[in-house]
């Protein structure tokens, strides 16, 4: 395949990125043809639609699409739109239905997504069109992992797990059960979802672990509006990854996350003081963790970004992030909340309260955040501004392949992870192969011989 050529966007030996593949329209479009169409994207997860019937509306790209549970259990994605003119065939977020009806025509679709309802068909369509070929249109991959439901357009795409790579192992840490059973996640609380005046590129970028932002949060760092929520007990966190080892971590296929790993003989730091049935709880969780894991127990989860739009938080708030195009302007912003689906009312209920405490528009940590995105789109959307480059030169040069984890490492603060992810946002916008978009031929992902 062959574009246009993306190469002076960003300067990967200099760290250097254009403004203006944040706040051109000609590049949003390019976007969504050349980007979207063809990466694996977070569409829900299976809580959401547990029983026949049930779906729930979601986004790829900017196009409504619908993730349902047909009468055979099976699970499907649909593209919200009528074969006849378009119209979505799904107008509510959530919900139970037998049947997919287009308010426009009446076409009526089954959950398996054969188109079923004609009005006067035998009149006006028979002998000119088999209702076999005009149902719904659905992805051609689809994958659950541990609960999760992804989808590509791209019919020659790699599956899911050749995708995800090495960066497996830390989304693991958000999806997989506080114990270190595999999976058991589940979707509760809602959906909180809000509109940002910035490209989604700022906060996709934000989550592969950007610590140097940390003064933003000062303030709700002295206030402390950690699980404990103690005058006693200052930071966002309290401070439960404190002695650990920080890793930021870039994968050749675009991902980054920031993980860190737990000191040998790590005990148990409470974090929940003002319930104790909530801190008995999460200290069985980490024994049992501990004796089910071994060693592998000392990898905790902190942020990470699944390339290109899906975010994680893998400790607390746990939670998935989809960064959903919306302009080279503005993001759209789906936050989902996990909780084991086995944890006591009481846990999800503590939870809850502290998720809505520290996440979402109303939020201490995120409306930081926001100020930030909102601020640097403004004031880097002007002519002028756009004459000079973004510095992305933080601890370039620092980083060294499967030191101590699979992947591309830097131990201290940097900007590896976005300048890894905007190398192959370029590799994408140049219709590159899938080689080349997996990273295959990266020599950045070489491990360094002797």
């Amino acid at each position: 395949m062959s574009g246009k050529t993306y190469e002076h966007y960003v300067d990967l030996k200099k760290g250097l990125v254009s403004r203006d593949m944040f706040f051109q329209e000609g590049v949003y479009r390019d976007e969504l043809e050349k980007l979207f169409p063809r990466v694996w994207q977070f569409v829900g997860h299976e809580s959401q639609i547990p029983n026949p019937g049930d779906y729930f509306a979601s986004r790829m790209g900017e196009e409504s699409v619908i993730l349902c549970r047909d009468k055979k259990q099976q699970i499907h994605v649909f593209l919200n739109s009528c074969r006849h003119r378009g119209m979505k065939v799904c107008l509510y977020d959530e919900g139970n239905t037998s049947l997919f009806t287009c308010p426009y025509h009446a076409w009526s679709y089954t959950l398996d997504g054969k188109l079923q309802g004609v009005p006067m068909y035998k009149t006006i369509y028979e002998g000119c069109m088999e209702k076999a070929d005009w149902g719904l249109i659905e992805p051609p991959k689809l994958c659950n992992y541990k609960g999760t439901i992804w989808a590509n357009w791209d019919p020659e795409a790699p599956d899911f797990l050749a995708y995800l790579g090495d960066a497996k192992e830390h989304l693991d840490l958000a999806l997989d059960c506080r114990d270190g059973r595999e999976g058991g996640s589940e979707v509760f609380g809602g959906i909180t979802k809000w509109i940002i005046p910035c490209n989604w590129k700022f906060p996709a970028e934000n989550f592969m672990g950007d610590t140097y932002h940390n003064v933003s949060h000062k303030s709700v760092d002295l206030i402390g509006i950690g699980p404990s929520a103690k005058a006693d007990v200052k930071g966002r966190r309290d401070n439960e990854l404190e002695h650990a080892k920080h890793l930021w971590i870039n994968f050749p296929q675009g991902h980054g996350v920031h993980s860190a790993i737990m000191p040998e003989g790590q005990e148990y730091v409470e974090s929940f003081k003002d319930n104790p049935e909530v801190e008995a709880y999460f200290r069985q969780c980490f024994e049992e963790r501990r004796k089910r894991l071994g060693d592998k127990s000392r990898l905790r989860p902190f942020v990470g970004t699944i390339f290109p739009n899906t975010s994680f938080h893998g400790n607390q708030p746990r939670s998935i992030f989809v960064w959903h195009p919306h302009g080279p302007d503005s993001v759209e912003v789906w936050r989902f909340f996990l909780v084991d689906k086995d944890a006591p009312p009481a846990v999800k209920d503590f939870l809850r309260h502290y998720y809505m405490r520290y996440s979402g528009p109303a939020g201490m940590t995120e409306q930081d955040d926001m100020e930030n995105w909102n601020y640097a789109t403004a004031a880097s959307r002007g002519t002028i501004a756009r004459r000079y480059p973004y510095n992305y030169q933080q601890s370039l040069g620092k980083s060294a392949v499967n030191d101590p984890v699979p992947g591309n490492v830097c131990l201290q603060v940097g900007e590896e992870n976005p300048r890894a992810l905007y190398n192959r946002w370029r590799d994408y916008m140049e219709g590159k192969d899938w080689d080349d978009l997996l990273g295959k031929n990266d020599p950045m992902y070489q491990p360094t011989q002797g």
